[in-house]
């Protein structure tokens, strides 16, 4: 049987992940958690703009209604 999506983000933590929202952002960071409705903590995040860093953030926390994807 194949995972399931919270599997995947499960084995992502504490890797740096890339985050797409809606509107075309882009972040770039650590993920240290996430919960049922997708809402994700990174660390170190990095905005991310045409493949340059554009800012750095830190940490945030991304709500889930926004996340298009989460690629390692």
């Amino acid at each position: 049987m194949g995972n399931r999506p919270l599997d995947i983000l499960n084995n992502a933590l504490n890797t740096a992940v890339i985050v797409r929202l809606k509107g075309a952002r882009e972040f770039r960071g650590t993920l240290q958690g996430y919960d049922v409705h997708m809402n994700l903590v990174l660390d170190e995040a990095e905005e991310i703009k045409e493949g340059e860093i554009i800012r750095k953030i830190g940490s945030v926390v991304v709500r889930g209604d926004n996340v298009v994807y989460v690629s390692p």
